[in-house]
């Protein structure tokens, strides 16, 4: 079982790096990439854990861009985290997301929620923060009934809390994880409503995959994504994109997976 997409708490998954790599074996996966948001911070400890366990990891990040007016992330995969412009990013991304969070909570403030900085940074401890730590801290509080529900009512792309992040275009993510010797792939595509025409574009960028089997993807969707991938020659992906039942409900550990044909593809695609 290949399962190239999960987040553990260096971002914002629900479960520490450790805990995270033992509960996907115990699930049946037998290659786990971690791929937590504008970081790498995660990928030693679970190098470590995964090593014991028989569980190939396959070192990884997943950026946040701005393609057309919408998010759009990029993973990659296969990238050396001890790579110099890798820290940079991450330390610029950090300072960036402090700066969005504080807008964010004063958003939610001015709604009637008395959320504070503090609460934010509890719940996520010394990481960046993200829009899922204010949903979840939202959902503790009792203010919704989920940090699902906290994004569609007020944190979701243009809904009252929400605060536009850094748009980085996705030529400089992908150029960034080329540079850390990595293979950029486009993220749930079917989430963030990819054409045929933003793959072709993607991929003069430089990009080599689609993730094709994702969690929130239907068949239907996937068939499609299969068929576009082929047609240009881009490598078939698959992540569960796991982060913890409460954080993310029905994205589990065991449900996803691809050939290992495909990963090896992936894989001799990396920057020469």
């Amino acid at each position: 079982m290949i399962d190239l997409h999960s987040h553990t708490t260096a971002s914002d998954g629900e479960y520490p790096p450790e805990e995270q790599v033992a509960l996907a074996a115990s699930k049946g996966v037998t290659v786990l990439a971690v791929t937590d948001h504008d970081t790498v911070g995660g990928v030693e400890a679970c190098r470590r854990v995964a090593a014991k366990l028989g569980v190939r990891l396959v070192p990884g990040i997943e950026i946040s861009t701005s393609l057309n007016r919408r998010e759009v992330h990029i993973l990659g995969h296969f990238v050396d985290p001890a790579e110099p412009h890798l820290a940079r990013f991450e330390q610029r991304l950090k300072a960036e997301r402090q700066r969005r969070m504080e807008l964010m909570v004063e958003k939610v403030k001015g709604l009637g929620f008395p959320v504070t900085m503090e609460m934010v940074r509890q719940l996520a401890g010394d990481v960046s923060l993200t829009r899922p730590h204010l949903a979840r801290v939202l959902t503790e509080l009792g203010y919704t009934s989920s940090p699902k529900d906290a994004f569609t009512r007020f944190l979701g792309d243009g809904k009252p809390a929400y605060v536009p992040r850094l748009e980085l275009p996705p030529k400089e993510a992908i150029e960034l994880i080329r540079g850390a010797g990595g293979t950029a792939t486009v993220a749930h595509p079917g989430m963030t409503r990819i054409d045929r025409r933003e793959l072709e574009e993607l991929k003069r960028d430089g990009l080599v995959g689609v993730e094709v089997g994702h969690s929130d993807h239907p068949p239907s969707q996937q068939e499609k994504l299969a068929r576009w991938a082929d047609e240009l020659d881009l490598v078939k992906t698959a992540g569960s994109d796991f982060h913890g039942p409460t954080v993310s409900p029905g994205r589990s550990f065991g449900t996803i997976t691809m050939s290992p044909a495909e990963l090896a593809r992936l894989e001799a695609r990396r920057p020469q």
